[in-house]
């Protein structure tokens, strides 16, 4: 008895020492899901910032490519993505005497980048420190510094190609002037604001070999005669405008995207925040990468690669807006046909020809295609937050399709923008499948 009396607190001490450690590891967090958190976040502040489509393409690129090439590294047959990029230094590699988690590498990685493009860093610090305390609970000290260190060094070769992308210049360039010409862009109501992003083509792309490869075909010539193309597009928008139904107009505010929407009543002006285009995108890539049951390398190369997509797309874009400067419907519409017309949604501040939405959503179907298939139908959650709306959409590229023709219901955009611009989209996604997918 006496021997068996000394025994069982050793094997309490024992059960407990395993209990403990049982408890540890299981305190670690599910990595499948970590990076959607990190998406989510960084969506948040971008709304709040109010950062317009294109900056928000360029933040979203960056900070999933950081989480990416940190990641890879859990599974030896990745490859680096940004080796296959333009502009990027040589990527760090992990010390193969050390030991590593690599998810832990990967979140540094992308709060880092995240804070750095960013204004409003405190919501992105405490989603970082909530996330990094499980790990530094679980881990090993050594491993958890060295997972830390590891993906500040990644951080560091994303922020560098970013310091020199033509970012920092293009925000000290002069404002774009415009001038009274028949056909081309004018200021829209109600706020008349300045054009948003004139030298966005300047910014250095990732994949693309130029910001005019993929130069679309010139819009149909300005002209009211009755039988020119233009025309008949403009009175196209006009007449839905008119006969719009119900199904057409929740189309149009789904995807309207619009990162800040004004409203007046009388004297008095608010403001709507809501996300962008790319954000909306990026909550497809998650839905679409959790219904899959993606594991946490997919996911990361998923959201890298259509990042990637959209980044470019708006470069390809934003070329042929300030090229073609074509003028919006509102703006001839109140001049020629009804001064008190109104489209459904407010006139985005730049250039009409082609349609963003056609182009960046074709492009990220693009590349989610070739990733997940183009048999993927889904429910597509991202609104409720915003609008309180979702829909179900049979593909991928069911819903590229309606977002593009949602900005002719929105009285927006003319047919050609929309279909060019899909065109345009599909080009820059082809070539980032060509360039980073095996």
């Amino acid at each position: 008895m006496k021997k068996y009396y000394f025994m069982v607190p050793g094997l309490l001490f024992l059960t407990c020492m395993v209990s403990c450690k049982q408890e540890n590891t299981l305190s670690v967090p599910d990595e499948t899901t970590l990076e959607h958190q990190c998406v989510q976040r960084l969506t948040e502040v971008i709304v709040y910032d109010i950062f317009s489509p294109p900056v928000a393409g360029r933040i979203y690129a960056y900070s999933n490519l950081a989480y990416y090439e940190a990641i890879r590294f859990a599974d030896m047959n990745s490859f680096s993505l940004v080796a296959k990029m333009k502009g990027f230094g040589s990527v760090p590699v992990p010390d193969d005497k050390l030991k590593y988690q690599f998810s832990v590498a990967a979140v540094k990685a992308f709060f880092k980048v995240a804070r750095a493009l960013t204004f409003s860093k405190d919501s992105l610090v405490t989603t970082e420190k909530k996330i990094l305390q499980k790990f530094e609970n679980a881990l090993e000290p050594a491993v958890y510094n060295n997972s830390i260190e590891f993906g500040d060094k990644i951080a560091d070769v994303i922020l560098k190609r970013a310091a020199e992308d033509n970012y920092k210049i293009t925000r000290g360039m002069p404002k774009y002037s415009v001038f009274k010409e028949t056909g081309k862009w004018q200021q829209t109501p109600p706020d008349y604001a300045d054009a948003v992003e004139p030298h966005w083509h300047l910014i250095n792309s990732l994949v693309l070999d130029s910001s005019a490869q993929y130069k679309p075909t010139p819009p149909p010539p300005y002209s009211l005669s009755k039988n020119s193309k233009y025309d008949k597009e403009l009175m196209e928008v006009y007449e839905v405008s008119k006969k719009i139904t119900p199904v057409q107009d929740t189309i149009a505010h789904y995807w309207d995207d619009n990162p800040f929407v004004t409203e007046h009543t009388g004297h008095l002006m608010f403001a709507t925040k809501k996300t962008t285009p790319g954000g909306h995108w990026m909550g497809i890539v998650s839905i679409i990468s959790k219904q899959t049951k993606a594991d946490a390398l997919l996911t990361a190369k998923a959201f890298a690669i259509t990042a990637t997509a959209i980044f470019d797309g708006f470069i390809s874009c934003w070329d042929e807006k300030y090229r073609s400067r074509m003028v919006r419907p509102i703006t001839v519409i109140r001049e020629n046909i009804d001064p008190n017309w109104n489209a459904l949604l407010q006139t985005p501040p730049f250039p009409e020809y082609p349609s963003g939405h056609s182009v960046i959503t074709s492009a990220a179907a693009t590349v989610l295609e070739n990733i997940f298939g183009n048999q993927i139908a889904f429910l597509d959650t991202t609104e409720l937050i915003y609008l309180g709306m979702q829909r179900n959409f049979l593909s991928i590229k069911a819903a590229a399709d309606e977002a593009g023709i949602s900005r002719l219901y929105g009285g927006i955009h003319y047919r050609a923008a929309i279909e060019e611009g899909k065109k345009q989209g599909q080009q820059v996604g082809q070539l980032v499948n060509a360039r980073l997918q095996k």
